[in-house]
């Protein structure tokens, strides 16, 4: 219990810090004074009415901190699914092509529609699902080695397509190269609105099924066991996908999160999912906070996409999951 609570302490003293520091350090006074039901109920109502102080912290940086916190809580929920359904601790989120799928709509956006780039790119996620899904599905099953298989080759394919777009389209492409990127740069109380949606929904899924996502560790034991093995399968990629696409939509391309959160927690608390995920959950959110914070602080007033961020410390970290998983350190 202990260590719940460390983990709820540390996300909401990341929160506070996040809206604290940026291009602009904030006085705590100044924050702890803007955040007046009068305010809050303008900021969501009549936001052109906020003074500048308080449109900077309730209009730019609060709604941007939760939206990290969000998408991180998503994607490292989906990585503790993925790394349950593959029964593999190097899976994450994207193992599935959504990524790929949500690149090629938000290149797809930046030629024709630059205004609707979450759109497409949420619409991409979904459609590179829907064609893994169903190349993957033989007789109405999912074989994971199958669908793993898919989602590789769909991400190879969608990454040609996507640098074709970027190469053809390339004197319109800067915000579409951006967003591949990862950033919370533009976030809005409508984006917050929407992960928080998804991540309520997924994340609930998850948490009550618990048990099935333990039992899935088993594989085609788990029938034995008395799980239906094909239907959490298909509900599994389902919440997967919806956490991650969502996610994805309003931020862009973000790694190692989702693989990172479930591992770290996971030696901390044990792989009984009742316990991994929301430690997972919290974790992921903690963790893209303070990435975001690096970002803007790093070189201000400039500011560096959080995918470069998570992807420094990501990528040594996941060279230090496949050292172990040499070693035979970690589950198969």
């Amino acid at each position: 219990m202990k260590k719940f609570i460390a983990l709820i302490f540390s996300s909401i003293v990341l929160i506070l810090i996040g809206v604290a520091f940026g291009s602009v350090n904030l006085p705590s006074s100044k924050i702890l004074s803007a955040f007046t039901f009068e305010n809050l109920k303008l900021a969501l109502h009549n936001p052109e009415k906020l003074g500048t102080t308080e449109t900077i912290i309730l209009q730019i940086r609060l709604p941007r901190v939760l939206l990290a916190y969000l998408v991180g809580l998503s994607l490292a929920s989906a990585g503790t699914a993925s790394q349950a359904l593959f029964k593999n601790p190097l899976a994450d989120p994207y193992i599935l092509g959504i990524s790929g799928g949500a690149a090629v709509g938000a290149a797809l956006a930046a030629l024709y529609s630059p205004t609707h780039m979450g759109t497409f790119a949420l619409i991409g996620a979904l459609i590179s699902v829907t064609i893994v899904y169903n190349i993957s599905k033989i007789n109405g099953h999912i074989p994971v080695d199958t669908l793993l298989l898919a989602g590789i080759a769909f991400g190879f394919f969608s990454h040609a397509v996507t640098s074709y777009l970027l190469y053809v389209g390339r004197e319109r492409i800067h915000l579409a190269i951006f967003w591949l990127m990862g950033t919370f740069n533009g976030a809005t109380w409508d984006d917050v609105k929407l992960v928080f949606i998804s991540s309520i929904v997924g994340f609930s899924f998850l948490m009550f099924k618990w048990k099935e996502l333990n039992l899935l560790l088993f594989g085609e034991e788990s029938i034995a066991m008395g799980l239906d093995l094909n239907f959490y399968r298909k509900a599994i990629i389902f919440v997967i996908s919806l956490l991650t696409a969502f996610a994805v939509a309003t931020s862009g391309i973000i790694g190692f999160v989702g693989l990172i959160s479930p591992h770290a927690m996971r030696l901390v608390f044990g792989p009984n999912h009742k316990k991994l995920l929301p430690a997972a959950a919290l974790f992921g959110g903690s963790l893209m906070v303070f990435a975001d914070l690096l970002a803007r602080v790093t070189l201000k007033p400039a500011e560096v996409p959080v995918g470069i961020v998570t992807a420094l410390f990501g990528a040594p970290f996941f060279i230090y999951l496949l050292m172990k998983r040499k070693r035979g350190e970690l589950y198969a």
